[in-house]
């Protein structure tokens, strides 16, 4: 059940960094990339886009526009499921996931992994 995490942060403050250790700390593999490289928790944060393999579920901490170069990348690593996180939503890239039957979801992977419904 591995976890991307786009839009990761190194400030404490963020929700992306939050989640990283929520994820964590619910024992759930979880790579990263944000805008800097460093670690949350024991997740290395990329800054570029690199293959993972074996992604579960790509969880967003982009706005829309921000989003659009990781539409072709987020497609290329076939998850199960897309989150899109408070402030994400995107019907364009909504539907181009459905395109290609990746699961569309709109929530919070904060209140996902406290009500253990992730």
């Amino acid at each position: 059940m591995k976890t991307l995490v786009i839009g990761a942060s190194l400030k404490p403050i963020r929700y992306s960094n939050r989640a990283i250790h929520s994820l964590r700390n619910n024992n759930i593999p979880t790579v990263a990339i944000g805008l800097r490289k460093g670690t949350v928790e024991d997740v290395k944060i990329e800054t570029e886009k690199i293959n993972f393999e074996n992604i579960d579920t790509v969880t967003l901490y982009l706005n829309s526009k921000r989003q659009e170069e990781y539409y072709d990348y987020i497609v290329s690593l076939s998850p199960k499921r897309v989150i899109f996180n408070p402030g994400t939503e995107n019907q364009e890239l909504y539907k181009i996931l459905k395109e290609n039957n990746i699961e569309v979801q709109v929530a919070c992977t904060l209140v996902l992994l406290s009500t253990n419904q992730y």
